[in-house]
């Protein structure tokens, strides 16, 4: 399994963007702009400032005694808290550094997709900062 598409934006014989043809230029833009800034130390320097300040990152691990005594004590379980994050979800993670991409951009708009809602709170949360 390929972990990088190919030249042609495939992973593999069929993983691949399938996308309208309307927005081509617009994601090929988006993945130039991409590959560009992954490389950038200072884009890196500025995701970790702001998950730190802004989105409340690390966030804590937490020993779950009690749930593990209901499976017998017999194993130690964690949960890693997400919903201690700014938006109450792992969603942070991703359109924060979204975010950034698209200001160095120099986009004015973002447009998420949400199905119960979180991702859009998400995605408002980066645009508003």
């Amino acid at each position: 399994m390929l972990l990088n598409p190919d030249s042609s934006g495939y992973y593999g014989d069929y993983g691949g963007k399938f996308i309208p043809e309307i927005l081509t230029t617009t994601f090929d833009e988006l993945i130039e702009s991409f590959q560009k800034a992954k490389q950038d130390p200072e884009f890196w320097k500025e995701y970790v400032r702001v998950m730190q300040t802004y989105s409340c990152r690390p966030t804590p691990v937490t020993k779950l005694d009690n749930f593990s005594e209901m499976l017998g004590g017999r194993f130690q379980i964690y949960c890693k808290r997400e919903d201690l994050n700014h938006t109450g979800a792992h969603k942070a993670n991703n359109v924060m550094g979204q975010g950034l991409l698209v200001k160095r951009m120099g986009k004015r708009r973002v447009i998420a997709e949400t199905g119960a809602g979180q991702h859009g709170v998400a995605t408002a949360t980066m645009a508003a900062r």
